[in-house]
């Protein structure tokens, strides 16, 4: 727990459910009847709603961006680095929102949610989620918070899909899109990662076929081998070398199949912590929204086509030892934007920590990303910044 909370943070913050009786038509061709966001905000909205930020999350990530819940959380938001008075993302002159999107498991209704119609969770009955249908969901959210145009959606990883989305689907809609740490659509390497991970969390044998809620048990072993496989696509061979090598865990070979090195360890910590913690069918629909999400697909796979509805100004920034969402990604997307005519920023970060590089306060990268975000808050006019009671 925080001895003292930190000046610098938006402190204690208080998670909101918001409810939605209008449905929702989905890709799949289903659609939601009612459901619920589970949000928080940040700083103060202004007077003509200029300065709303939006904060879409990645695979595993969710409406808990910045501050504690209570004294006693013993850690800040997962992008708290980011997120606060006079950091990158300064919530002194934005109105931050950050919500777990649909499908989740941290209070949006999702498969651990109860389905009117039967009385039990939804499991594996859930529809199926695209980034489509999260922006869909994202314009009804900002139009409950009385947002006609955020200044910025910011994302990271699948967040930055998400971002990317907005920027074509709805125009006019925001001002400037934030992407970082992402691509226009996953590889096949990518899909397969993804691939390995559903088949080791449907495969176990707690899973029954997605109703382990009925059944009283969790699929902790399949969700804990897809973490670690997740986990090691995050790092880089250069980071987890620096960061484990091949030290031993108790000095010496033990000549068994028990973990001995370091980054055994590691992994199994991150896995048995992440199957207890986030729920199995989530974790499928994350990665199937990961797999689809392809705009240009729609345009003969001319991206640039895919782009032409966009009106905003961007910001994609890479890392150079990402090697889930390369640099060369990125480097495709700003092609895209280019040829497209549009307005873009790039910048290609030197950082040894893989994909999650983006989750870090590396200096050069909070140079650039927070230097973008002073400009856009410059942008507001005194008057824009006043803000008003809510």
């Amino acid at each position: 727990m925080p001895a003292v909370i930190p000046e610098d943070s938006v402190g204690l913050v208080t998670p909101r459910k918001i409810h939605f009786d209008q449905p929702l038509a989905l890709s799949c061709g289903r659609s939601l009847e009612q459901w619920d966001l589970m949000v928080e905000t940040y700083g103060e909205l202004n007077a003509d709603a200029s300065n709303a930020v939006l904060i879409c999350h990645a695979l595993s990530g969710h409406h808990h961006a910045a501050g504690y819940h209570s004294m006693e959380e013993r850690k800040p938001g997962w992008w708290d680095s980011a997120i606060g008075p006079g950091k990158t993302i300064d919530t002194n002159r934005f109105f931050v929102v950050s919500l777990n999107n649909l499908g989740g498991c941290h209070g949006s209704t999702g498969p651990n949610s109860l389905n009117p119609d039967t009385g039990k969770p939804y499991g594996p009955d859930f529809p199926i989620m695209t980034v489509q249908d999260w922006v869909n969901s994202q314009t009804r959210l900002a139009d409950r918070l009385g947002i006609q145009q955020w200044a910025a959606v910011v994302g990271g990883s699948l967040g930055g899909m998400q971002a990317l989305q907005w920027s074509i689907s709805h125009p006019d809609r925001l001002r400037h899109c934030v992407v970082i740490a992402s691509a226009a659509k996953l590889s096949a390497q990518n899909i397969a990662f993804n691939e390995v991970a559903r088949q080791a969390i449907s495969k176990d044998p707690e899973f029954h076929n997605g109703h382990y809620y009925e059944e009283g048990v969790v699929p902790r072993t399949g969700l804990m081998l897809a973490r670690m496989v997740g986990h090691i696509t995050y790092l880089s061979d250069d980071g987890m070398r620096e960061k484990f090598g091949r030290e031993l865990k108790d000095g010496k070979l033990s000549f068994d199949f028990n973990p001995q090195f370091e980054v055994e360890s590691y992994l199994q910590y991150q896995g048995e912590r992440f199957s207890s913690s986030f729920d199995a069918n989530t974790y499928l629909l994350m990665t199937k929204a990961l797999d689809y999400f392809d705009p240009a697909g729609e345009q003969g796979d001319n991206l640039a086509a895919a782009l032409e509805p966009a009106r905003c100004n961007y910001l994609v920034v890479s890392f150079t030892t990402d090697w889930r969402f390369s640099p060369e990604r990125s480097r495709e997307l700003v092609d895209g934007l280019i040829a497209a005519g549009k307005p873009v920023s790039y910048a290609e970060i030197d950082a040894p920590q893989g994909h999650d590089a983006f989750l870090i306060p590396i200096p050069r990268y909070m140079e650039v990303f927070g230097g973008y975000m002073n400009r856009i808050a410059n942008s507001l006019t005194p008057a824009e910044g006043e803000p008003h009671a809510r």
